[in-house]
Protein backbone atom coordinates (compact mmCIF):
# COMPACT_ATOMS: atom_id res chain seq x y z
CA UNK A 1 0.00 0.00 0.00
CA UNK A 2 2.87 2.43 0.43
CA UNK A 3 4.62 1.77 -2.62
CA UNK A 4 1.39 2.41 -4.38
CA UNK A 5 0.82 5.30 -2.48
CA UNK A 6 4.13 6.66 -3.05
CA UNK A 7 3.99 6.05 -7.30
CA UNK A 8 0.89 7.87 -6.84
CA UNK A 9 2.26 10.79 -5.23
CA UNK A 10 5.28 11.01 -7.46
CA UNK A 11 3.10 11.32 -10.80
CA UNK A 12 0.53 13.11 -8.79
CA UNK A 13 4.18 15.62 -7.92
CA UNK A 14 5.50 15.07 -11.40
CA UNK A 15 2.19 16.14 -13.27
CA UNK A 16 1.87 19.76 -10.84
CA UNK A 17 5.91 20.14 -12.33
CA UNK A 18 4.95 19.94 -15.39
CA UNK A 19 1.81 21.99 -15.31
CA UNK A 20 4.19 24.83 -13.18
CA UNK A 21 6.29 24.98 -16.46
CA UNK A 22 3.85 25.99 -18.71
CA UNK A 23 2.75 22.43 -20.12
CA UNK A 24 -0.94 21.67 -21.30
CA UNK A 25 -1.77 18.78 -20.08
CA UNK A 26 -4.84 17.91 -22.32
CA UNK A 27 -7.23 15.39 -21.91
CA UNK A 28 -6.36 11.94 -24.36
CA UNK A 29 -7.41 12.53 -28.30
CA UNK A 30 -8.21 16.49 -27.81
CA UNK A 31 -6.45 18.56 -29.99
CA UNK A 32 -6.48 22.34 -31.42
CA UNK A 33 -8.39 23.71 -33.83
CA UNK A 34 -5.52 23.47 -36.19
CA UNK A 35 -4.14 20.16 -35.44
CA UNK A 36 -3.04 18.43 -32.41
CA UNK A 37 0.29 19.46 -30.23
CA UNK A 38 2.63 17.24 -29.94
CA UNK A 39 5.76 17.38 -27.99
CA UNK A 40 9.04 15.90 -28.38
CA UNK A 41 12.73 16.25 -26.07
CA UNK A 42 15.33 16.26 -28.70
CA UNK A 43 17.99 17.35 -27.12
CA UNK A 44 20.15 20.74 -25.36
CA UNK A 45 18.95 23.54 -26.40
CA UNK A 46 21.90 25.76 -28.27
CA UNK A 47 23.16 22.28 -29.98
CA UNK A 48 23.17 21.62 -33.10
CA UNK A 49 21.21 18.61 -32.82
CA UNK A 50 18.49 20.47 -30.93
CA UNK A 51 18.19 23.46 -33.72
CA UNK A 52 18.24 20.97 -36.24
CA UNK A 53 15.35 18.93 -35.13
CA UNK A 54 13.32 22.27 -34.69
CA UNK A 55 14.22 23.00 -38.14
CA UNK A 56 13.10 19.65 -39.15
CA UNK A 57 9.74 19.55 -37.05
CA UNK A 58 8.69 22.87 -38.14
CA UNK A 59 8.92 21.44 -42.13
CA UNK A 60 6.62 18.59 -40.71
CA UNK A 61 5.10 21.00 -38.98
CA UNK A 62 3.65 22.84 -42.75
CA UNK A 63 3.19 19.26 -43.97
CA UNK A 64 0.59 18.06 -41.09
CA UNK A 65 -1.11 20.96 -40.02
CA UNK A 66 -0.06 19.80 -36.45
CA UNK A 67 2.64 21.98 -33.87
CA UNK A 68 5.27 20.96 -32.01
CA UNK A 69 6.02 21.59 -27.99
CA UNK A 70 10.38 21.18 -27.97
CA UNK A 71 11.41 20.30 -24.23
CA UNK A 72 15.21 20.88 -23.78
CA UNK A 73 16.86 17.72 -21.64
CA UNK A 74 20.24 17.81 -19.99
CA UNK A 75 23.34 17.54 -21.89
CA UNK A 76 24.55 14.33 -20.58
CA UNK A 77 23.27 10.87 -21.18
CA UNK A 78 23.08 9.90 -17.74
CA UNK A 79 21.08 13.10 -16.79
CA UNK A 80 18.65 12.76 -20.11
CA UNK A 81 17.86 9.10 -18.79
CA UNK A 82 17.22 10.27 -15.41
CA UNK A 83 15.00 12.70 -16.63
CA UNK A 84 12.92 10.57 -18.80
CA UNK A 85 12.63 7.88 -15.87
CA UNK A 86 10.71 10.65 -13.57
CA UNK A 87 8.70 11.26 -16.80
CA UNK A 88 7.79 7.74 -16.89
CA UNK A 89 6.70 7.15 -13.71
CA UNK A 90 4.87 9.96 -13.65
CA UNK A 91 3.18 9.12 -17.30
CA UNK A 92 3.85 12.38 -18.31
CA UNK A 93 1.91 13.80 -21.34
CA UNK A 94 5.10 13.47 -23.55
CA UNK A 95 5.62 12.17 -27.33
CA UNK A 96 8.53 11.82 -28.78
CA UNK A 97 12.01 11.08 -26.77
CA UNK A 98 15.44 11.20 -28.37
CA UNK A 99 17.21 7.95 -26.50
CA UNK A 100 20.55 7.08 -26.38
CA UNK A 101 21.59 3.66 -27.82
CA UNK A 102 21.26 2.10 -24.60
CA UNK A 103 17.91 3.34 -23.17
CA UNK A 104 15.43 0.89 -24.86
CA UNK A 105 16.19 -1.79 -22.25
CA UNK A 106 15.65 0.20 -19.41
CA UNK A 107 12.46 2.13 -20.86
CA UNK A 108 10.92 -0.83 -22.66
CA UNK A 109 7.92 -0.68 -20.74
CA UNK A 110 7.36 2.62 -21.65
CA UNK A 111 7.92 2.75 -25.12
CA UNK A 112 5.43 1.87 -28.50
CA UNK A 113 6.48 -1.20 -29.74
CA UNK A 114 6.80 0.64 -33.83
CA UNK A 115 6.88 -2.31 -35.87
CA UNK A 116 3.64 -2.76 -37.01
CA UNK A 117 4.09 1.35 -38.27
CA UNK A 118 7.26 0.83 -40.18
CA UNK A 119 6.65 -2.06 -42.24
CA UNK A 120 10.18 -3.47 -43.03
CA UNK A 121 11.45 0.72 -43.77
CA UNK A 122 13.41 -0.17 -40.88
CA UNK A 123 15.75 -2.63 -43.30
CA UNK A 124 17.04 0.49 -44.71
CA UNK A 125 19.05 1.46 -41.45
CA UNK A 126 22.36 0.15 -39.80
CA UNK A 127 21.58 -3.45 -38.87
CA UNK A 128 24.06 -2.68 -35.69
CA UNK A 129 21.48 0.18 -34.77
CA UNK A 130 17.82 -1.64 -35.06
CA UNK A 131 19.86 -4.53 -33.09
CA UNK A 132 20.25 -2.09 -30.21
CA UNK A 133 16.89 -0.56 -30.52
CA UNK A 134 14.33 -3.82 -31.30
CA UNK A 135 13.86 -5.62 -27.88
CA UNK A 136 12.29 -9.07 -27.01
CA UNK A 137 11.44 -8.61 -31.38
CA UNK A 138 9.74 -5.02 -30.93
CA UNK A 139 11.45 -2.10 -32.09
CA UNK A 140 11.11 0.34 -29.69
CA UNK A 141 13.17 3.15 -31.14
CA UNK A 142 14.01 4.38 -34.81
CA UNK A 143 17.35 5.21 -35.20
CA UNK A 144 18.61 8.64 -35.90
CA UNK A 145 21.96 10.07 -35.98
CA UNK A 146 24.97 7.60 -35.75
CA UNK A 147 28.29 7.81 -33.90
CA UNK A 148 31.58 5.77 -33.65
CA UNK A 149 34.52 6.31 -31.55
CA UNK A 150 37.22 7.37 -33.82
CA UNK A 151 40.59 8.16 -33.74
CA UNK A 152 41.73 11.44 -34.85
CA UNK A 153 45.71 12.18 -35.38
CA UNK A 154 47.79 15.71 -36.58
CA UNK A 155 48.40 14.41 -40.12
CA UNK A 156 50.94 17.30 -40.50
CA UNK A 157 52.93 15.89 -37.03
CA UNK A 158 53.03 11.92 -38.70
CA UNK A 159 54.20 13.12 -41.62
CA UNK A 160 56.85 15.85 -40.14
CA UNK A 161 58.67 12.75 -38.04
CA UNK A 162 57.82 9.93 -41.19
CA UNK A 163 55.47 7.96 -39.75
CA UNK A 164 52.23 6.28 -40.88
CA UNK A 165 49.05 6.29 -39.37
CA UNK A 166 49.19 3.32 -36.83
CA UNK A 167 46.51 0.53 -37.14
CA UNK A 168 47.06 -1.41 -33.66
CA UNK A 169 47.68 0.24 -30.02
CA UNK A 170 51.56 -0.79 -29.59
CA UNK A 171 51.96 1.41 -33.19
CA UNK A 172 49.96 4.52 -31.62
CA UNK A 173 51.94 4.06 -28.50
CA UNK A 174 55.17 3.68 -30.06
CA UNK A 175 54.34 6.99 -32.37
CA UNK A 176 53.53 8.99 -29.43
CA UNK A 177 55.71 8.63 -27.27
CA UNK A 178 58.20 9.42 -30.00
CA UNK A 179 56.43 12.66 -31.06
CA UNK A 180 55.79 13.73 -27.41
CA UNK A 181 59.28 13.42 -27.36
CA UNK A 182 60.57 15.72 -30.17
CA UNK A 183 57.45 18.20 -29.55
CA UNK A 184 58.62 19.00 -26.07
CA UNK A 185 62.35 19.22 -27.08
CA UNK A 186 61.80 21.15 -29.61
CA UNK A 187 60.11 23.83 -27.22
CA UNK A 188 56.28 22.63 -26.57
CA UNK A 189 56.22 21.25 -23.18
CA UNK A 190 52.56 20.59 -22.80
CA UNK A 191 52.34 18.14 -25.74
CA UNK A 192 51.33 14.97 -24.79
CA UNK A 193 50.79 12.14 -27.08
CA UNK A 194 47.22 10.26 -26.89
CA UNK A 195 44.29 12.41 -24.76
CA UNK A 196 40.84 10.07 -24.07
CA UNK A 197 38.52 9.99 -22.09
CA UNK A 198 38.73 8.81 -18.64
CA UNK A 199 36.57 10.00 -16.10
CA UNK A 200 34.24 7.50 -14.31
CA UNK A 201 31.21 8.24 -16.45
CA UNK A 202 29.75 6.39 -19.54
CA UNK A 203 32.46 7.46 -21.95
CA UNK A 204 34.67 5.84 -19.94
CA UNK A 205 32.76 2.81 -20.19
CA UNK A 206 32.66 3.61 -23.98
CA UNK A 207 36.58 3.66 -24.45
CA UNK A 208 37.37 0.59 -21.97
CA UNK A 209 34.23 -1.30 -23.83
CA UNK A 210 36.86 -0.49 -27.28
CA UNK A 211 39.60 -1.63 -25.56
CA UNK A 212 38.54 -4.73 -24.61
CA UNK A 213 36.78 -5.73 -28.03
CA UNK A 214 40.11 -4.45 -30.33
CA UNK A 215 42.01 -7.15 -27.63
CA UNK A 216 39.01 -9.92 -28.68
CA UNK A 217 38.50 -9.55 -24.42
CA UNK A 218 34.47 -10.13 -24.85
CA UNK A 219 32.09 -7.45 -24.14
CA UNK A 220 31.76 -7.50 -20.31
CA UNK A 221 28.75 -9.36 -20.85
CA UNK A 222 28.26 -11.94 -23.62
CA UNK A 223 24.63 -11.71 -25.66
CA UNK A 224 23.36 -15.11 -23.60
CA UNK A 225 23.79 -12.80 -20.57
CA UNK A 226 27.15 -14.84 -19.26
CA UNK A 227 29.45 -12.29 -17.30
CA UNK A 228 32.83 -12.80 -19.46
CA UNK A 229 35.16 -9.46 -18.35
CA UNK A 230 37.45 -11.87 -16.15
CA UNK A 231 39.77 -13.07 -19.26
CA UNK A 232 43.25 -12.93 -19.62
CA UNK A 233 42.82 -10.47 -22.89
CA UNK A 234 40.77 -8.17 -20.38
CA UNK A 235 43.58 -7.76 -18.33
CA UNK A 236 46.26 -7.16 -20.97
CA UNK A 237 43.62 -4.61 -22.32
CA UNK A 238 43.76 -2.66 -19.20
CA UNK A 239 47.22 -3.23 -18.64
CA UNK A 240 48.10 -1.31 -21.56
CA UNK A 241 45.74 1.53 -21.19
CA UNK A 242 46.66 1.96 -17.29
CA UNK A 243 50.74 2.46 -18.78
CA UNK A 244 49.18 5.69 -20.91
CA UNK A 245 48.72 7.55 -17.80
CA UNK A 246 51.19 9.60 -17.19
CA UNK A 247 53.52 8.36 -20.24
CA UNK A 248 51.68 9.24 -23.34
CA UNK A 249 48.14 10.49 -21.58
CA UNK A 250 48.31 12.99 -19.02
CA UNK A 251 46.46 12.33 -15.41
CA UNK A 252 43.83 15.21 -16.43
CA UNK A 253 41.88 12.53 -18.82
CA UNK A 254 41.10 10.72 -15.60
CA UNK A 255 39.00 13.49 -14.84
CA UNK A 256 37.96 14.58 -18.76
CA UNK A 257 35.21 14.33 -20.85
CA UNK A 258 34.68 14.78 -24.84
CA UNK A 259 34.75 18.48 -24.75
CA UNK A 260 38.08 18.60 -22.25
CA UNK A 261 39.48 16.00 -24.31
CA UNK A 262 38.47 17.88 -27.66
CA UNK A 263 39.95 21.52 -26.05
CA UNK A 264 43.68 19.86 -25.27
CA UNK A 265 43.83 18.70 -29.14
CA UNK A 266 42.23 21.67 -30.49
CA UNK A 267 44.47 23.49 -28.89
CA UNK A 268 47.45 21.55 -30.47
CA UNK A 269 48.36 19.67 -27.72
CA UNK A 270 48.27 16.30 -28.67
CA UNK A 271 49.35 14.29 -31.58
CA UNK A 272 46.07 11.84 -30.66
CA UNK A 273 42.37 11.89 -29.42
CA UNK A 274 39.98 9.39 -29.45
CA UNK A 275 36.31 10.72 -29.96
CA UNK A 276 33.48 10.62 -32.09
CA UNK A 277 32.24 11.86 -35.53
CA UNK A 278 31.29 15.52 -34.76
CA UNK A 279 34.82 16.46 -34.01
CA UNK A 280 35.56 16.14 -37.85
CA UNK A 281 32.87 18.97 -38.40
CA UNK A 282 35.11 21.16 -35.44
CA UNK A 283 38.05 21.10 -36.85
CA UNK A 284 37.26 21.50 -40.29
CA UNK A 285 35.66 25.14 -39.43
CA UNK A 286 37.37 28.05 -41.51
CA UNK A 287 38.39 29.23 -38.07
CA UNK A 288 39.72 25.94 -36.78
CA UNK A 289 43.71 25.60 -36.01
CA UNK A 290 43.58 22.24 -37.29
CA UNK A 291 42.14 22.69 -40.49
CA UNK A 292 43.99 20.73 -43.20
CA UNK A 293 46.03 18.76 -40.33
CA UNK A 294 43.95 16.13 -39.02
CA UNK A 295 43.33 12.42 -40.37
CA UNK A 296 40.91 9.87 -39.45
CA UNK A 297 42.11 6.14 -38.86
CA UNK A 298 39.38 3.46 -37.04
CA UNK A 299 39.72 2.47 -33.26
CA UNK A 300 43.48 0.34 -33.53
CA UNK A 301 43.24 -3.04 -33.29
CA UNK A 302 44.88 -4.96 -30.29
CA UNK A 303 47.43 -7.93 -30.32
CA UNK A 304 47.34 -11.15 -32.50
CA UNK A 305 44.55 -12.62 -34.53
CA UNK A 306 41.63 -11.64 -32.49
CA UNK A 307 42.84 -8.28 -32.29
CA UNK A 308 40.27 -6.11 -34.48
CA UNK A 309 39.31 -2.56 -35.17
CA UNK A 310 36.35 -1.75 -32.69
CA UNK A 311 35.24 1.08 -32.37
CA UNK A 312 32.02 1.76 -29.33
CA UNK A 313 28.98 2.34 -30.97
CA UNK A 314 27.01 5.63 -30.11
CA UNK A 315 24.46 7.78 -31.47
CA UNK A 316 20.57 8.69 -31.08
CA UNK A 317 17.26 7.36 -31.83
CA UNK A 318 13.60 8.70 -31.70
CA UNK A 319 10.88 6.21 -29.37
CA UNK A 320 7.03 7.19 -29.00
CA UNK A 321 6.11 7.04 -25.05
CA UNK A 322 2.90 4.65 -24.10
CA UNK A 323 1.78 7.98 -22.22
CA UNK A 324 2.13 10.99 -24.76
CA UNK A 325 -1.55 11.95 -25.77
CA UNK A 326 -1.28 11.46 -29.64
CA UNK A 327 0.30 8.41 -30.58
CA UNK A 328 -0.31 8.86 -34.50
CA UNK A 329 1.05 12.20 -34.59
CA UNK A 330 3.67 10.96 -32.46
CA UNK A 331 4.06 7.96 -34.82
CA UNK A 332 4.44 10.20 -38.27
CA UNK A 333 6.79 12.87 -36.75
CA UNK A 334 9.32 10.14 -35.85
CA UNK A 335 8.92 9.11 -39.55
CA UNK A 336 9.47 12.65 -41.17
CA UNK A 337 12.35 13.33 -38.55
CA UNK A 338 14.16 10.04 -39.69
CA UNK A 339 13.57 9.97 -43.39
CA UNK A 340 15.86 10.17 -46.10
CA UNK A 341 15.57 13.50 -46.82
CA UNK A 342 16.11 14.73 -43.44
CA UNK A 343 18.57 12.81 -42.35
CA UNK A 344 20.72 13.80 -45.41
CA UNK A 345 19.40 17.31 -44.18
CA UNK A 346 20.90 16.93 -41.02
CA UNK A 347 24.68 15.38 -42.07
CA UNK A 348 24.55 18.75 -44.95
CA UNK A 349 23.39 21.29 -42.66
CA UNK A 350 25.47 20.03 -39.39
CA UNK A 351 27.18 16.68 -39.93
CA UNK A 352 25.13 14.38 -38.19
CA UNK A 353 25.91 11.16 -39.19
CA UNK A 354 22.93 9.57 -40.74
CA UNK A 355 21.44 6.25 -39.79
CA UNK A 356 20.45 5.10 -43.15
CA UNK A 357 22.68 2.87 -45.22
CA UNK A 358 21.87 4.40 -48.70
CA UNK A 359 23.15 8.06 -47.61
CA UNK A 360 26.41 7.08 -47.26
CA UNK A 361 26.43 6.03 -51.15
CA UNK A 362 24.51 9.75 -51.36
CA UNK A 363 26.90 11.51 -54.03
CA UNK A 364 26.13 15.34 -52.13
CA UNK A 365 26.79 13.40 -49.43
CA UNK A 366 30.43 11.94 -49.80
CA UNK A 367 30.95 15.04 -52.11
CA UNK A 368 30.99 16.99 -48.64
CA UNK A 369 32.46 14.62 -47.02
CA UNK A 370 34.87 12.08 -48.19
CA UNK A 371 35.69 10.77 -44.49
CA UNK A 372 32.15 9.21 -44.60
CA UNK A 373 33.72 5.70 -46.22
CA UNK A 374 35.62 6.26 -42.93
CA UNK A 375 32.41 6.00 -40.89
CA UNK A 376 30.72 3.99 -42.90
CA UNK A 377 33.36 1.38 -42.32
CA UNK A 378 33.68 2.05 -38.33
CA UNK A 379 30.04 1.92 -37.50
CA UNK A 380 29.83 -1.56 -39.71
CA UNK A 381 32.86 -3.06 -37.35
CA UNK A 382 31.66 -1.35 -34.15
CA UNK A 383 30.82 -2.62 -30.75
CA UNK A 384 28.07 -2.40 -28.56
CA UNK A 385 27.88 -1.86 -25.03
CA UNK A 386 25.57 -4.91 -23.18
CA UNK A 387 23.01 -2.67 -22.88
CA UNK A 388 20.82 -5.53 -25.09
CA UNK A 389 20.99 -8.51 -23.00
CA UNK A 390 21.16 -6.56 -19.07
CA UNK A 391 18.18 -4.61 -19.68
CA UNK A 392 16.86 -2.46 -17.12
CA UNK A 393 20.25 -3.63 -14.94
CA UNK A 394 22.29 -1.43 -17.74
CA UNK A 395 22.96 1.69 -15.84
CA UNK A 396 24.33 -0.23 -12.79
CA UNK A 397 26.33 -2.57 -15.10
CA UNK A 398 27.77 0.20 -17.10
CA UNK A 399 28.42 2.29 -12.91
CA UNK A 400 30.05 -1.07 -12.06
CA UNK A 401 32.29 -1.25 -14.57
CA UNK A 402 33.32 2.15 -15.40
CA UNK A 403 34.26 2.92 -11.30
CA UNK A 404 36.07 -0.30 -10.86
CA UNK A 405 38.07 0.86 -14.05
CA UNK A 406 38.66 4.71 -13.25
CA UNK A 407 40.03 2.91 -9.80
CA UNK A 408 41.89 0.83 -11.90
CA UNK A 409 43.73 3.75 -13.49
CA UNK A 410 44.08 5.83 -10.93
CA UNK A 411 46.44 2.82 -9.64
CA UNK A 412 44.33 1.84 -6.66
CA UNK A 413 43.47 -2.03 -8.16
CA UNK A 414 45.60 -4.29 -10.39
CA UNK A 415 44.15 -4.79 -13.88
CA UNK A 416 43.78 -8.68 -12.27
CA UNK A 417 42.06 -7.64 -9.36
CA UNK A 418 39.47 -5.11 -11.38
CA UNK A 419 38.53 -8.01 -13.98
CA UNK A 420 37.61 -10.40 -10.61
CA UNK A 421 35.97 -7.57 -8.90
CA UNK A 422 33.87 -6.43 -11.80
CA UNK A 423 32.94 -9.98 -12.69
CA UNK A 424 31.88 -10.82 -8.73
CA UNK A 425 29.85 -7.72 -9.13
CA UNK A 426 28.38 -8.32 -11.84
CA UNK A 427 27.54 -12.13 -10.99
CA UNK A 428 25.78 -10.73 -7.82
CA UNK A 429 23.58 -8.33 -9.95
CA UNK A 430 22.07 -11.20 -12.21
CA UNK A 431 22.78 -14.47 -10.46
CA UNK A 432 25.40 -15.38 -12.23
CA UNK A 433 23.73 -13.77 -15.23
CA UNK A 434 20.59 -16.16 -15.09
CA UNK A 435 18.49 -12.84 -14.08
CA UNK A 436 19.29 -9.72 -15.93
Amino acid sequence: MKTMFARKRLRVVWVAALLGAGWALAAPGTAQAAGVTVSIACGSEGATNYELCVKASKQWEQKTGNHVRFITTPFSSSGRLALYEQWMAAHANIDVLMTDVFYPGILKKDLVNLTPYFKGEESKFFPAYLKIDTIDGKLLAVPWFAAVGVMYYRKDLLQKYGLKPPKTWAELTADAKLVQAKERAAGHPNFWGYVWQGKAYEGLTCDAVEWLASYGAGAIVAPDGKVTIDNPRAVAALTMARNWIGTISPRGVLSSEEPQTLQVFYAGNALFLRNWPYVWSVVQKPASPLKGKVGIIPIPKGPGADGRHAGAIGGWSLAVSKYGQHRKAAISLVKYLTSYEVERMRFLDGALMPTRLALYKDPKVLAKEPVMKIFYRAILSASPRPSAQTGAKYNRVSSIFYTDVHQMLLGEMTPQATVRTIAARLNALSDHGKHW
